[in-house]
C-alpha cells in the first residue's frame, strides 16, 4: 500500500428493483479512525459490516458516511395517527384562548410529521438479504473510489514531503561546512572574548577564564545534534518509500528534528549558524503541516 492521505470523497450510487440510493463517503485528518455513520430509518442492521468494512480497508482518518435512499411512489394504505392528533387538537384547543394565536387548520394539523402515515409494504426476509447485499455492493466501490483519492493525494504528498527533506538535508550540510563552527573559529572567538574581559577587570585569573571558556566551547558543539538530524532524515526518506500507514511515525519525526533545530540556535554562537538553525525550524514545520494529512 503506497503513501496515503487523510483526505477525499467518494460517491456511488446503484439501485434495485423500485429502489435507487448513493453512498457519500467524506474523509478528513484524525488522530485514529472515527467512523461516523448517517443511515436511513431501519437500515441500522447495516452499521455493523460498515465500521468492519472501513477498518479493513482505512487505518486512519475521520470518516463520515452517509446514505440516500429513494424509492418509487406507490401509494400504501394511508392512517390517521389518531393519538397523535388528538394531542395537538388539545394543544390548539388552549392556546386558541389567547386572542393573539391564530386557531388551528385541519390541513395545518394534518401536515405536521407523524400524524398521517403512509404504510408501505414490508419486504420479505430473502428481499430484505438482497437489498443488503447490493447496498454493500454499491458501498465497496465507493470505499474503492475514496482509497484511490486518498492514494493520489498521497502521491502529491510524497513529492511535498521528499522536497523537505531535502531541504532540511541540505540545510543540514551547509551546517556541517560552516566555518564558524570549527575549532579555530570557536577559540579564535572565546580568546577574543577572554581577553576583552581581561582589559576591562585585570583582576580576573587568566587560567580560570580560559578553563570557562573551554567549557562554553564544549557546549556549544553541535557534532551531536548533526549526527541525530542525518540520522533522522535517513529515516524519513525510508518511511516515504515504505507501505502502509506512517502518518504517525512522520509526525513523531517531525517532532525530533524539531528538537534538533531548536538546540542548534540555542548552541549557536555565529549569526550565519544561527540563521541556518532558523530556515531548518521553517522547513521542519512546513514539513510537519503536511504530514498531519498523511494516514
Amino acid at each position: 500500500m503506497s503513501l496515503a492521505s487523510m483526505t477525499g470523497f467518494a460517491r456511488a450510487e446503484a439501485a434495485l428493483g423500485e429502489r435507487s440510493w448513493h453512498w457519500e463517503l467524506r474523509s478528513v485528518n484524525g488522530r485514529g479512525l472515527d467512523v461516523r455513520l448517517r443511515l436511513p430509518a431501519g437500515f441500522d442492521r447495516l452499521e455493523p459490516v460498515i465500521r468492519k468494512r472501513l477498518q479493513t480497508a482505512f487505518a486512519r482518518g475521520s470518516i463520515s458516511v452517509g446514505l440516500q435512499m429513494r424509492r418509487a411512489e406507490t401509494l400504501g394504505a394511508v392512517k390517521v395517527n389518531e393519538t397523535a392528533l388528538a394531542t395537538l387538537v388539545a394543544a390548539c384547543e388552549r392556546l386558541a384562548k389567547n386572542k393573539h394565536v391564530a386557531a388551528a387548520t385541519a390541513d395545518g394539523l394534518l401536515a405536521i410529521k407523524g400524524v398521517v402515515e403512509v404504510d408501505e409494504q414490508a419486504d420479505d426476509e430473502a428481499e430484505r438479504e438482497r437489498l443488503d447485499a447490493v447496498l454493500l455492493e454499491s458501498l465497496d466501490v465507493a470505499i474503492d473510489r475514496l482509497a484511490e483519492m486518498r492514494r493520489t493525494e498521497g502521491a502529491r504528498l510524497r513529492d511535498v514531503l521528499g522536497s523537505r527533506i531535502e531541504e532540511i538535508a541540505e540545510l543540514t550540510r551547509q551546517a556541517e561546512d560552516n566555518p564558524a563552527r570549527s575549532a579555530d573559529a570557536i577559540a579564535e572567538r572565546l580568546a577574543g572574548n577572554v581577553q576583552a574581559l581581561l582589559d576591562q577587570t585585570p583582576a580576573l585569573d587568566p587560567d580560570r577564564l580560559h578553563q570557562e571558556a573551554v567549557i562554553l566551547a564544549t557546549k556549544a558543539d553541535i557534532r551531536e545534534e548533526l549526527d541525530r538530524l542525518s540520522a533522522h532524515i535517513g529515516a524519513a526518506r525510508d518511511l516515504l518509500a515504505a507501505d502502509g500507514a506512517v502518518g504517525r511515525k512522520l509526525d513523531f519525526l517531525t517532532q525530533e528534528f524539531n528538537r534538533e533545530a531548536n538546540t542548534i540556535c540555542s548552541k549557536s554562537n555565529d549569526v550565519s549558524l544561527t540563521r541556518i538553525g532558523l530556515d531548518l525550524k521553517s522547513a521542519i514545520d512546513q514539513m510537519r503541516e503536511q504530514v498531519q494529512n498523511v494516514e
